[in-house]
């Protein structure tokens, strides 16, 4: 997985070290509940590094192996091919997207990194189609 990280912050162009932890729905949702106030499980959160002189570390990722699982599953590919989803799409969050707010520009720079990197659907565009068919 450290061989694809690093290969998904090169392809997006971020600079810095990034540390990803792959953990449990419980602490997904403690860090969720901490640093966003959402009480609940979540499949992916992004921590960007602080600013400082000569940081060279980008942030943090923390992904619920539980959650792509099951995402995983239902869509019929491997655990580790979302776990990468889901890498690359907190990987666009360290890099200041923000898909609630951008207008579908995150959307779009994560569905042409997926097709660089030879990924399934993204998670953006999942979830997209998902609220149109009224699953969400």
């Amino acid at each position: 997985m450290q061989r694809f990280l690093s290969l998904a912050c090169r392809t997006a162009g971020l600079q810095g070290t990034v540390n990803v932890l792959v953990s449990s729905n419980r602490e997904l949702r403690a860090l969720n509940r901490r640093f966003r106030g959402k009480n609940q499980a979540t499949d992916v959160l992004s921590f960007p590094a602080l600013p400082g002189p000569k940081n060279s570390h980008a942030g943090d990722i923390a992904i619920s192996v539980e959650i792509a699982g099951h995402h995983a599953r239902r869509l019929g590919h491997k655990t580790a091919q979302e776990v990468k989803i889901l890498i690359l799409h907190g990987v666009l969050h360290l890099q200041g997207f923000d898909h609630e707010r951008d207008r579908g520009e995150m959307a779009r720079r994560e569905q042409k990194l997926r097709r660089a990197l030879r990924l399934p659907s993204g998670l953006i565009e999942r979830t997209q189609s998902e609220c149109r068919r009224g699953r969400a």
